[in-house]
C-alpha cells in the first residue's frame, strides 16, 4: 500500500511539473534560470570573502607570533649577557637571578617557536584555500557572462519564434475554412468564375439564335429605309448625292429629260 501511495505520488509530481512546463512562458524561466545563477555566484563570492578573510586573519597572526618570537629571543640573549656580567662581576646573586631569567626566556621561545610552525602551516593551507576560492569565483563568474549571453540569444530566439507561429496561424487561415457563413477565398474565387463562364455561354448561344438574325435582318432594313428617306430629302431640297458626302456617284439625268430641257430653251430664244 505505502509503495503504491509513493508511485501515485511521484506519478502526480511528474505530470504536475510537465503541465507546469508546458504552461509556462519560457522568458519567465529564462529570468528565474538567470537569477538563481546570480544568486549562486553571490553566495560563492561571500563564501570566497570568508575563506580569504581566514587566511588574513592566519597572516596576521603568524606575523605577530612571530614579532613575539624575535622579542624573546632578543630577552632571552640579553639575559644570558646580564647573566654573564653579572658572574664577572663576582655577584653571584644577580648571576643566579639572570641565569633562571634567561631561562625562563629560554621556555618561552621554545614554546612560541612550537606555535609559530603551527601557525605557519595553518597560514600556509589558508592561503591555499584561498587561491582556490579565488579561481572558483573566477571561473563562476565567467560562466556567469556565459550564461548571460546565452540568455540574450535565447531570447532573439524566442521572439524570432513566436514571430514565425504568427506568419504560420496567418498563413493557415488563407486556405483554412472559417465555417459556413463565411466562404473561403477559394470558394468565392470559383464562383466569380462559374458566373462569368455561364455569362459568356449564354452570350455565344445568343449570337447563334434565329431571333438575333432576325433582329439584325430588320436592323438592316430600317438602316436601308432611313437611307432612301435621306435620299428623298437631298432631291426635294436639291442637294446633290456628293455634296451630302455619299460615296458613289452621281446619278445621270434621262435623255428625255435633257431633250426637254433643251426644247424649253430655244422656245424661250425665240
Amino acid at each position: 500500500m505505502f509503495k503504491s501511495l509513493k508511485k501515485w505520488w511521484k506519478y502526480m509530481g511528474a505530470k504536475v511539473s510537465s503541465v507546469f512546463n508546458e504552461k509556462a512562458d519560457p522568458k519567465v524561466q529564462l529570468e528565474q534560470a538567470i537569477t538563481e545563477a546570480q544568486e549562486q555566484h553571490r553566495r560563492l563570492k561571500e563564501q570566497a570573502a570568508n575563506v580569504i578573510a581566514n587566511q588574513k586573519q592566519a597572516d596576521m597572526r603568524l606575523n605577530s607570533a612571530l614579532e613575539e618570537l624575535e622579542k624573546l629571543n632578543r630577552n632571552a640573549s640579553q639575559a644570558v649577557l646580564m647573566a654573564e656580567e653579572a658572574s664577572k662581576a663576582g655577584d653571584a646573586k644577580k648571576t643566579q637571578e639572570f641565569t633562571d631569567a634567561a631561562e625562563a626566556f629560554a621556555n618561552q621561545l621554545i614554546s612560541k617557536e612550537r606555535e609559530v610552525e603551527t601557525m605557519k602551516s595553518m597560514s600556509l593551507q589558508a592561503t591555499e584555500a584561498a587561491e582556490k576560492a579565488k579561481g572558483a569565483v573566477q571561473q563562476n563568474s565567467r560562466l556567469l557572462q556565459q550564461k548571460l549571453a546565452e540568455k540574450q540569444r535565447l531570447l532573439s530566439q524566442l521572439d524570432q519564434a513566436k514571430m514565425q507561429e504568427q506568419m504560420n496561424t496567418a498563413m493557415s487561415s488563407l486556405t483554412e475554412e472559417v465555417g459556413q457563413d463565411v466562404p473561403t477565398l477559394a470558394e468565392v474565387q470559383d464562383k466569380i468564375e462559374l458566373r462569368y463562364a455561364k455569362a459568356m455561354g449564354t452570350g455565344e448561344l445568343q449570337d447563334m439564335s434565329v431571333e438575333s438574325k432576325m433582329l439584325e435582318v430588320e436592323q438592316a432594313s430600317m438602316h436601308t429605309e432611313a437611307q432612301a428617306r435621306l435620299s428623298e430629302i437631298r432631291s426635294k431640297l436639291g442637294i446633290a448625292e456628293e455634296t451630302a458626302g455619299s460615296t458613289g456617284p452621281a446619278t445621270a439625268p434621262d435623255e428625255s429629260e435633257a431633250a426637254e430641257g433643251g426644247e424649253s430653251a430655244q422656245a424661250e430664244g425665240s
